[in-house]
């Protein structure tokens, strides 16, 4: 029988039970003249167009109906594109690596491969220190580049 109500699982006792009172008094709580029949409004989400027609529009606007353009064998895989924002680059990086970075005065910069980390996409939203880094990915966004550049870093694309 799974877990009862409140998610408790094992039995309530038969002896409490309203059913056991109920016995004797000729209708168990289901009135006498509308009576206990099986699904006097059909099953489940029957006459949603019908007869239950007032209550689905009521609580739930728009179930019925198509809305949009059908794409026949949609493949995900073409339409796969993980994004990431260029305020979260350096803490890809790591704060060590970054110090590290800072110190150096010969013009090295840090790369990153976004695309290791599992993102195909740069997006332009947050901010970027003024601390050059390259960048490896398979696209950028027009601000993404901007910003990349204006800390003096470089937008390498991959295929």
């Amino acid at each position: 029988l799974g877990a009862g109500p409140g998610g408790l699982s094992g039995k309530m006792p038969t002896a409490a039970k309203k059913h056991r009172k109920e016995r004797g008094g000729m209708h168990c709580g289901n009135g006498r003249i509308g009576k206990h029949r099986k699904h006097p409004s059909g099953r489940g989400n029957a006459g949603g167009q019908h007869m239950h027609r007032i209550a689905f529009d009521k609580y739930h606007p728009g179930y019925f109906g198509k809305v949009g353009m059908r794409y026949f064998h949609y493949k995900k895989n073409p339409h796969h594109m993980p994004t990431v924002n260029v305020d979260k680059l350096w803490s890809m990086v790591g704060l060590e690596q970054r110090k590290e970075y800072a110190k150096k005065s010969d013009g090295t910069v840090p790369l990153l491969d976004v695309t290791a980390h599992g993102f195909f996409k740069v997006l332009g939203k947050g901010k970027l220190p003024k601390q050059p880094i390259a960048i490896k990915a398979k696209f950028f966004s027009k601000q993404a580049e901007e910003k990349i550049k204006n800390a003096g870093g470089a937008c390498i694309l991959t295929a």
